[in-house]
């Protein structure tokens, strides 16, 4: 069987009276990124995501963080989402499913996915802070959220343990990316159909 040939890419440009959010994903890249989104925790975990999922991401946001992240990290996430699965199309070949325990020092979490067609997020992370520096701890759910939603993904994250806010918030996206990476790869054994008794992801 011949392997899909198709580049994977999706551009989305994202413009309301409170953010302007411009993402370009290649799903078969290296993992390069050039993330800007005035928000540096995030910028960093979006790096993360990029690097760990080897997504090339290019994000550029420009938000009102004059009232705070909220917006400009679930405008992002939406636009992520759905740059996502514009580059899948039809989800034709893929893996579809994948699952793992990320560990990072004392933290331990969860990923699973299917590269269903249909959005479903179950987040079962606690924080202990409400803040990891200036960033709301809450907004991490809020953007996988927002991802989950958009790419037409089921996401299911689990923090078994951690004591530190960073590093749990960075294992939530270090998880996700890695299986992210797995899910969507091209199954050699399959690369023409989409992997679905129902001949559709949707």
């Amino acid at each position: 069987m011949g392997e899909t040939t198709t580049a994977r890419v999706g551009n989305i440009v994202r413009k309301t009276n409170e953010t302007s959010v411009s993402v370009s994903v290649n799903l078969d890249g290296t993992g390069a990124a050039r993330i800007s989104t005035g928000v540096g925790f995030f910028d960093h975990m979006l790096d993360q995501l990029s690097r760990h999922s080897l997504i090339d991401m290019d994000i550029e946001v420009q938000g009102d963080l004059h009232i705070d992240d909220h917006h400009t990290v679930e405008d992002t996430g939406i636009a992520i989402g759905q740059a996502i699965s514009r580059a899948l199309g039809d989800r034709r070949g893929i893996t579809r499913y994948a699952s793992l325990d990320l560990a990072m020092d004392e933290t331990m979490t969860k990923a699973a996915i299917d590269v269903s067609g249909r959005p479903f997020l179950v987040w079962n992370v606690a924080f202990s802070a409400p803040k990891i520096g200036t960033f709301d701890t809450e907004l991490v759910r809020e953007f996988f959220q927002a991802l989950a939603q958009n790419a037409g993904i089921t996401l299911h994250v689990l923090n078994h343990y951690g004591a530190n806010n960073h590093h749990i918030a960075e294992t939530c996206f270090k998880a996700v990316a890695r299986t992210l990476r797995a899910a969507i790869e091209i199954d050699p054994r399959q690369a023409n159909r989409v992997p679905s008794t129902k001949g559709m992801l949707v």
